[in-house]
């Protein structure tokens, strides 16, 4: 009984270790700009509403992690292009390429956040 349960959980760990999960994308932010400019790819903003009202950037869509995790399907993105992520400080944007990913679709999480990536160009929108 003792040899099996050993085994069983050997094999279960060595399951849980094959998955892949996100990492931050190697993509520069010279080509992620690039990127988005010859609109080969789509900047997703995964933090909450609260959060991008308080402050966005200008070529970013809202899509809440907390949506794509309760698995809402309202989000019409193109399979066709990548889709970088980002958040408050890179942390919510791993997940949400994992999500994204078992969709099928090339998400790529970016290591800075929101006030980061203003500060290295890119531009916020004006607040109302």
């Amino acid at each position: 009984m003792r040899m099996m349960l050993l085994l069983l959980v050997s094999a279960l760990l060595a399951t849980t270790s094959s998955l892949q999960a996100a990492d931050h994308t190697t993509d520069t932010l010279e080509t992620v700009k690039k990127n988005l400019a010859a609109k080969k790819a789509v900047l997703l903003d995964v933090r909450e509403k609260n959060e991008w009202e308080q402050g966005h950037l200008t070529q970013a869509r809202l899509i809440p992690l907390s949506e794509l995790a309760a698995g809402k399907k309202s989000f019409k993105l193109p399979k066709d292009k990548i889709l970088y992520l980002h958040c408050r400080s890179g942390g919510r944007a791993l997940p949400a390429a994992d999500i994204l990913r078992e969709q099928g679709y090339d998400a790529r999480p970016l290591r800075f956040g929101f006030k980061a990536l203003v500060e290295k160009g890119f531009q916020p929108a004006k607040k109302k």
